[in-house]
């Protein structure tokens, strides 16, 4: 995702300075595509550049590439702005706020509630969360990778728009996980799947799920976008906010388990559509 909005905003005009990458070859050739130096430190990457972009895994990841000690982004910090993309708890967003003020340093989260090939288009749906002067100072770079601000929304402080991420994501697994059992039964039916998929399409069973991963549950093309692993993440993150908020969320729980079922197969890295590996007859781990 990360390169994706590297070339994006490459094609649009602006100079992409520094990459980096915990496997450090993956920026060598990003680099020598963009004309961009692959630095092999992290403070290296915040020396070169005014802005800089992020883009991680999980919360552990975020809080490594912000710590406090050692190799890190905050090294020479004062005055930067740092744009966190990464699907993490909100409660990690607000540590980064705190570590990038302490630094002298600006943070924004933009959350992305899209894939690979709306970041080289530059129609991602950016969800923001910070001050609203960092917000406003970095829509030059965030407007040309949201359709030119159509799909750029500022949802509010630190945290807000990782807590809305969390309920996209959580809502779009669920969908997932639903479509892949509707699919499963209608094939152990003996169903034409197209039929079935054009019904759903029409009718309430209608989701953007189905147009995203309908034909790929059929013809078992997993390729990933959005891996289950991230999805299980995901879900996770909800859950916990839930918890924290004395709700009790079956369908959210029931889903991650899913995920979970998938990780534990060795399936994790499919992308979300391989959930349906779990429900056609036929399919899945032994």
């Amino acid at each position: 995702m990360g390169a994706a909005m590297a070339r994006r905003l490459a094609g649009q005009g602006f100079p992409i300075t520094a990459l980096y990458d915990a496997h450090h070859e993956r920026a060598a050739a990003l680099a020598a595509e963009l004309g961009a130096q692959a630095c092999e430190t992290l403070a290296a990457v915040t020396g070169a550049a005014e802005v800089i972009f992020t883009v991680v895994t999980d919360d552990a990841a975020q809080l490594a590439i912000f710590a406090e000690t050692g190799d890190s982004l905050l090294i020479g910090a004062r005055g930067k702005t740092f744009i966190n993309c990464a699907t993490i708890s909100p409660a990690t967003h607000l540590e980064l706020e705190r570590r990038a003020a302490k630094a002298g340093a600006q943070s924004l989260e933009a959350c992305l509630a899209s894939s690979i090939p709306q970041a080289l288009a530059g129609t991602l749906y950016l969800m923001c969360g910070g001050m609203r002067e960092v917000f406003d100072g970095a829509q030059d770079l965030l407007i040309p990778l949201s359709d030119e601000g159509k799909l750029l929304r500022y949802i509010g402080g630190a945290g807000q728009a990782a807590q809305v991420k969390a309920l996209v994501n959580m809502v779009m697994n669920i969908n997932t996980a639903g479509l892949a059992e509707g699919l499963g039964l209608a094939a152990a039916l003996g169903l034409d799947l197209k039929t079935v998929m054009d019904v759903f399409s029409q009718t309430g069973a209608a989701s953007r799920v189905l147009t995203t991963d309908g034909a790929d549950m059929v013809n078992r093309d997993h390729a990933c976008f959005f891996s289950a692993a991230h999805a299980a993440k995901d879900s996770g993150i909800a859950l916990k906010l839930a918890q924290e908020k004395g709700l009790h969320l079956p369908l959210a729980a029931a889903t991650r388990a899913q995920y979970d079922k998938m990780i534990a197969a060795g399936l994790g890295e499919l992308d979300k559509s391989g959930v349906a590996e779990l429900t056609f007859p036929g399919r899945g781990p032994k």
